[in-house]
């Protein structure tokens, strides 16, 4: 490797004078960046020692679905601007175009309007440009079939004129093929890619991926084998951080896998991150350093290539830190760790600065609802699988998992109900971010003339409705118009102080964006591949649903953050905490240890970050072990070594647990709300998802009744997509609960935390106090209960369940206390007899008949007097599909969808372990509020068990 790097200019002429391209490509599907922040860009890119940009924002209005349609005066004054801005930084700013859709290559008409198109981004002043021919059909119209021999040879014709046509300026072109594995037959052979390496104008630079359109190395052998085809040097267009095909998933981790070996050998490199630029400090500060060096700093990478993430786990000697970084490293040597600590360190100051940011928080990428499929888990996944897996620390060890046992688990898993019918879907309105500083436009006047595809997505009225925010605010998701409207302020409560009303999230669909599977051979495949534009709409609608792997669609939750062309309905803006509240910020000031937490645990594709990785590890542990707990509580013999370490190792959990739960709440407080809109919905879902395993942890440290090792098999974290979050969710033992991982995030930040824990004897009178306030259909009993009645509701509903299976009780608790409890009885039949003799006649003799007599005795306390006193001739469900019975309820103030999911997952969890696989809860029929609640927990109808009066509900899991 040494030699290599030594060698002469003569060999790669690009590197001559320093003429490498590093920079950035905005490239990705979604919505755009704002002016803004590309300005912000490349400021940071001067001063990191970058030099090109590139403008190819895929769903940008007139980049791609509109790319004949020239500029207005006001687009043309920001795109001005814009190219003005690269120049004083010293940026080389490339304005790119994609026609590639629908253009007919032969057609003079076609190329007049390209030329006019780009010769009008010249006179903006604009001295560099690129065509891109990627994520297209690879077929000519007939008419471009009696023209051209070959799609290359079309292609190759259109760029070299227009090349010319601009004066020869700088040049870039992304190919049809790509990649590797978009080579036909192989890169070699590939008569397309030779074509465009003989016949295309040699000063004009070639984009490539890498071996795949997300390509976890890039090595000397796959760089040479495409220079030898292209008969040049190609430039990266490296997708190592870009997240626009799941919307689970951020990358904050290093730059990686790439030797600074490689930079003799290549044109340049353009990095295409994150849909967020706020997320994007540590991809592009990363690449920066790794562009100056030309020693590669790490171990041998192609040593770890098969190791599966979820074994390292129990082999790593690092502590979860990662790799061991040397000492003392010479400026021009790479390693990623290191990289990364000068990134944080550099990322740490931006995190104060004022900013405001334009609300509800949503997700940039293209919004996709498809019904997940079961996935190969060797095939798009996190990491790498090897055909058998072993894992063994002191005494215990892992099964081994074989690729079948694999399938069999995803099948279970990715079972989601879903509707029958399939539904077309209505394109998102097309996004402009060149009429506007600091916001993308959304402009539904206009159609978006690329085709989604058909998809089964669930369909109920019930989906429309309103969502209550803070100051009586209202958005209403639009189904025809696939819009948000806003109206009323709305305030931050950790800035403010504002009530806990942050968001009243009474849509009961299941959002199945966060759980979609793509192509299972292209992980990173996620646009639309349409067949139409503006001037060909007419006639090929009906063939614009083949290959396509993710709607352009746009819904309210899911993708874009705009506002209206007429800015009637202006989202409206969050301003940075004021002033006086700074004395108070101190402790909760961001540190270095937290956005190295964030980052960790938002890594890259292929690697979790080292405290991601321990997280997994120590969980793991611990649900392998639980059985030792079990032993030693039956035996009374909490002492011995290993019940010592599997506490130890739990309180470890908790910690790690505590650590997350600090950085949420540091970054939910910071003043740079640009960047915490951009990372909040990603740090909120795992934060969850990381306090219900430690919650589960808890519960069986605790209980005594454990009896089944988890039924659900050995899950290994990389089957799905989703990065951390859905490897931490698959180690739940709820094989069937995907629904319940489906949550809702805010629409305006919030710093309160929810805990789910086990019951303690101590909690009683607030679980209690909980149950009397939500006792009637969710509700407090509006007529009053004299002294020695007030806990007659609590007494009926949640009694029996504390006091006689205290280890399936859960509680929720937030700074101020108790909010909510979820119980639960492993086996209802059981659990009646044992009410029967233990406690209904002692409520009997608490609250006799004669009670009844008093005239101010509501109705319904009067019926739970007489519940107790004709509880032996009840009719109850004895059902052998759902034997278990629950009781779940949250206080009304807590409007945060996600709290019951969680406490309801970790008392399922607690159910299944004990051998349970169904639960039902019973209900009167006239109570709506508690259908519904139970309705988005999953619980259906059960028409079998019928009860006169009452409603019975059960799910499995």
């Amino acid at each position: 490797m040494a030699e290599d790097s030594n060698l002469p200019n003569s060999e790669n002429l690009n590197t001559k004078n320093g003429n490498f391209i590093c920079g950035v490509v905005e490239g990705f599907y979604g919505r755009p960046w704002t002016t803004e922040q590309r300005k912000d860009l490349f400021q940071k890119m001067k001063k990191w020692g970058m030099d090109s940009y590139v403008y190819a924002p895929k769903d940008d209005y007139k980049h791609r679905a509109y790319w004949r349609e020239l500029y207005t005066v006001e687009e043309a004054e920001h795109l001005t601007g814009l190219i003005q801005a690269a120049k004083d930084q010293n940026i080389t700013f490339y304005y790119a175009l994609s026609p590639g859709l629908d253009i007919t290559y032969s057609s003079t008409k076609e190329i007049t309007a390209l030329k006019r198109k780009l010769e009008q981004v010249s006179q903006f002043g604009c001295t560099a440009f690129a065509l891109l021919f990627d994520d297209i059909e690879p077929e000519m119209s007939e008419a471009d079939k009696e023209v051209f021999q070959s799609f290359a040879q079309a292609q190759v014709s259109v760029t070299n004129d227009i090349y010319q046509h601009l004066g020869q300026p700088r040049f870039l072109v992304c190919p049809t093929q790509y990649c590797s594995t978009r080579a036909v037959p192989n890169v070699t052979n590939s008569e397309y890619l030779n074509t465009l390496g003989s016949k295309l104008a040699q000063e004009i630079d070639i984009m490539w991926t890498g071996q795949k359109v997300i390509s976890r190395l890039l090595t000397k052998e796959n760089i040479q084998e495409i220079t030898d085809a292209l008969r040049r040097p190609p430039v990266i267009w490296d997708n190592l951080h870009a997240n626009d095909y799941d919307q689970k998933r951020v990358f904050l981790g290093p730059y990686s896998g790439r030797s600074p070996d490689l930079i003799p050998k290549l044109r340049g490199v353009l990095t295409n991150p994150n849909c967020e630029y706020g997320a994007n400090f540590v991809a592009i500060h990363t690449l920066a350093q790794w562009s100056r060096c030309n020693l590669d700093g790490q171990r041998d990478l192609t040593l770890n290539d098969t190791v599966s993430a979820d074994i390292k786990l129990e082999t790593e000697t690092e502590d979860g830190l990662g790799e061991d970084v040397p000492v003392s490293l010479s400026p021009n040597m790479y390693h990623p760790r290191q990289a990364l600590r000068n990134a944080i360190n550099e990322w740490l100051p931006e995190f104060s600065k004022h900013k405001s940011a334009w609300g509800p928080i949503v997700k940039p990428q293209p919004a996709v609802a498809v019904i997940p499929v079961p996935i190969i888990p060797s095939i798009n996944t996190c990491m790498t699988l090897t055909s058998t897996t072993t894992t063994t620390t002191g005494s215990n060890s892992q099964a081994v998992v074989n690729p079948t046992q694999l399938q069999a688990l995803a099948e279970v898993c990715s079972s989601v109900a879903v509707a029958d019918s399939l539904v077309n879907p209505v394109p998102g309105p097309v996004m402009n971010s060149l009429v506007s500083d600091t916001k993308v436009v959304c402009n539904d006047s206009i159609p978006n003339p690329i085709a989604p595809v058909p998809i089964p997505i669930p369909v109920s009225d019930a989906e429309v409705k309103s969502i209550t925010v803070l100051s009586g605010t209202h958005i209403k998701p639009d189904k025809d118009k696939n819009k948000v409207v806003v109206n009323g302020d709305k305030a931050d409560e950790c800035k403010e102080g504002a009530k806990e009303e942050t968001c009243m999230n009474t849509d009961t669909s299941t959002d199945l964006s966060n759980e979609s599977s793509l192509s299972p051979s292209e992980p990173m495949d996620c646009n639309s591949t349409p067949n139409i534009s503006p001037a060909h709409i007419k006639g090929t609608v009906e063939n614009s649903s083949e290959d396509v792997a993710m709607s352009e669609n746009s819904t309210p939750s899911g993708s874009m953050q705009v506002e209206t062309n007429d800015g009637a309905n202006q989202m409206v803006v969050e301003n940075p905490p004021e002033n006086d509240i700074e004395p108070e910020r101190k402790e909760n000031e961001l540190t270095f240890e937290d956005l190295a937490l964030l980052c960790d645990l938002f890594y890259l594709p292929f690697e979790h970050g080292g405290q991601g990785l321990q997280l997994l590890q120590e969980f793991n542990w611990l649900k392998s072990n639980a059985h030792i707990v079990m032993a030693a509580n039956q035996k009374k013999d909490p002492l011995k070594a290993d019940v010592q370490e599997w506490f130890t190792r739990a309180e470890k959990m908790n910690e790690m647990t505590q650590a997350v739960n600090r950085l949420f709440q540091h970054l939910s407080s910071c003043n740079n709300r640009e960047i915490l809109y951009d990372l909040y919905s990603y740090l909120w879902d795992i934060r969850g998802v990381i306090s219900l395993l430690n919650s589960y942890v808890k519960w069986l440290g605790f209980s005594k009744g454990w009896k089944e090792t988890f039924m659900s098999g050995e899950q290994e974290p990389w089957v799905f997509r989703g990065g951390l979050t859905a490897d931490l969710q698959r180690l739940i033992p709820v094989d069937s609960g995907n629904d319940l991982f489906v949550y809702k995030v805010p629409d305006v930040p919030t710093c309160r935390v929810y805990t789910v824990r086990p019951y303690l004897p101590e909690d009683e009178q607030m679980v209690y106090n909980v149950c009397s306030r939500t006792c009637k259909d969710g509700l407090e009993d509006p007529h009053p209960y004299p002294e020695e009645l007030k806990n007659l509701q609590s007494d009926r509903i949640v009694g029996a369940y504390l006091t006689l299976h205290p280890e399936f009780c859960f509680v929720v608790e937030d700074d101020a206390g108790i909010v909510g409890f979820a119980c639960a009885s492993p086996d209802y039949k059981k659990f009646r007899v044992k009410m029967e003799l233990a406690w209904v006649p002692e409520m009997c003799e608490k609250y006799p008949l004669s009670l009844k007599n008093d005239k101010d005795l509501s109705k319904f306390a009067q019926d739970t007097i007489s519940h107790f006193h004709g509880f032996k001739d009840e009719i109850y469900v004895s059902s052998p599909t759902h034997p278990s019975s629950m009781i779940c309820s949250i206080l009304p103030s807590v409007l945060d969808q996600s709290v019951s999911k969680r406490l309801v997952t970790c008392l399922l969890a607690a159910l299944r372990a004990n051998g349970s696989f169904g639960v039902h809860v019973v209900m009167n029929s006239t109570d709506s509020y508690t259908h519904a609640f139970y309705g988005k927990l999953g619980f259906v109808e059960n028409t079998h068990e019928a009860i006169k009066g009452k409603i019975v509900m059960g799910r499995t899991f």
